[in-house]
């Protein structure tokens, strides 16, 4: 009874902590940020043309929601644990979260136009000296949050972390998984899927390739840590369990997870 309580409310907790970091974002993402100076040197880097996103936000925001929602809901559909399913979605809305929060609050510190900055500025051609720009002020602010690439670290944040996911449920890392092609590649799908949006916002000149570079990296490594809370490593025998599971289980010594005693290794999670 104790224990269950204790989940209870460290479940609620977890879900407040998810909605104060949605609200963050939601707030940061409208905020002004730094106007960092440009150099008569540096016009070459913000004078590329403006051009319409190859990956639009609207597909961005299907993809970093509706992959889990149907990756993890297929896992629930397979594996019928509501444990895992809510472990799952706690990690994946904490990741993206997270990551989002993080992101904003880099762009509005650092301030780096984007590659078609000028454009933004001066849609009409009229260049001046004193930069002081006449384009519309939301097209001008927005061309100040160029580092790190949102795109790029929503894209790994989510597509990381599921990427994970399927590896852990899959066991491609342990030795039940090795020489199975098929799990390998589902994994690399969606890596690969996060990579080309990446690389999206350099071929349409919305970010330079430091601010892709450092927006993936961040995505996937917050990926990494979130996922970490709630499951064991990928190469362990028993990824495909969250932790919660395994607790419960050791609690509950008259019905061990693994029947064979000599399997007492898989138990050690590191």
């Amino acid at each position: 009874m104790a224990t269950t309580l204790r989940l209870h409310n460290s479940f609620i907790l977890e879900i407040c902590l998810r909605i104060f970091l949605a609200i963050f974002f939601y707030i940061s993402d409208d905020a002004v940020p730094f106007r960092r100076k440009i150099q008569p040197e540096e016009y070459w880097l913000y004078q590329f043309p403006r051009t319409p996103s190859y990956y639009p936000s609207r597909y961005l925001w299907r993809t970093v929601y509706g992959a889990p929602i149907m990756v993890i809901g297929a896992m629930y559909l397979w594996k019928k644990d509501i444990t895992d399913l809510k472990q799952a979605v706690l990690g994946v809305v904490l990741s993206v979260f997270l990551t989002g929060s993080v992101t904003n609050c880099i762009k509005l510190g650092v301030g780096r136009p984007r590659p078609d900055f000028i454009a933004r500025c001066f849609p009409d051609g009229a260049f001046n000296d004193e930069f002081r720009c006449t384009g519309n002020e939301l097209d001008v602010i927005q061309g100040y949050k160029s580092f790190p690439s949102g795109h790029s670290s929503f894209a790994f944040s989510s597509l990381g972390f599921l990427a994970l996911y399927v590896a852990g449920k899959l066991q491609c890392f342990s030795h039940r998984g090795r020489g199975q092609t098929w799990r390998m590649f589902c994994v690399v799908c969606l890596l690969l899927w996060a990579v080309m949006i990446s690389v999206s916002r350099t071929a349409d000149y919305h970010h330079h390739w430091q601010d892709v570079s450092v927006g993936s990296v961040l995505g996937m490594a917050i990926a990494y840590m979130c996922y970490r809370q709630y499951y064991p490593a990928i190469n362990k025998l028993n990824s495909d369990i969250p932790y919660v599971s395994i607790t419960q289980e050791l609690e509950m010594p008259s019905t061990p997870l693994f029947s064979n005693t000599a399997n007492d290794d898989i138990l050690k999670i590191v």
